[in-house]
């Protein structure tokens, strides 16, 4: 739109305030860390729950990040998606075909979850989960581990066993 198609009034409110306010690559936040980059010791590990739909929110994308984090803290690092999380492990994902992005980020969490193994981190998804959703096993990512809907619990109690730090994402 050029300014000639603006009436005087939609100038004026333009122009009250420059816009943006300050050129890209502007700091506006402040960058101290405040608490240390700590590092795993020696058998540490680090399990995350994700029950969240892939695109619902940033909460299943943000568990993949800290997990993969954590894995290159040297932590130990697993991935157990449940429920409406386990269509987070679909290869399926695309439109109009199978790894076609339809939106720029379709496929960050299936991106960063092969990342995540490819580095190392292990992935569990609930079979029922996928059957709640009509999901088939065969179209999980590749190298991501089905499970039984019993391991959910016992998947849990496996890692705190282990003193493990758990994260436990949720999203309704």
């Amino acid at each position: 739109m050029t300014s000639t198609e603006l009436s005087d009034v939609e100038k004026k409110s333009l122009e009250e305030i420059p816009h943006p306010s300050l050129p890209e690559g502007s700091s506006i936040y402040g960058g101290t860390k405040v608490f240390p980059d700590l590092q795993a010791e020696n058998g540490e590990s680090y399990f995350t729950l994700v029950h969240g739909i892939a695109h619902e929110s940033s909460v299943s994308f943000v568990a993949v990040l800290q997990a993969t984090r954590a894995l290159r803290k040297g932590f130990e690092s697993a991935m157990y998606f449940y429920g409406p999380g386990s269509l987070n492990c679909l290869a399926t994902r695309g439109f109009p075909t199978t790894g076609t992005s339809a939106f720029p980020g379709e496929h960050n969490i299936n991106d960063q979850l092969k990342t995540f193994m490819g580095e190392g981190g292990k992935v569990y998804c609930c079979r029922f989960g996928l059957s709640l959703h009509g999901a088939r096993e065969e179209d999980l990512i590749e190298g991501v581990i089905p499970t039984h809907p019993l391991d959910v619990q016992d998947a849990l109690i496996h890692y705190a066993r282990k003193g493990a730090i758990i994260n436990s994402t949720y999203q309704l």
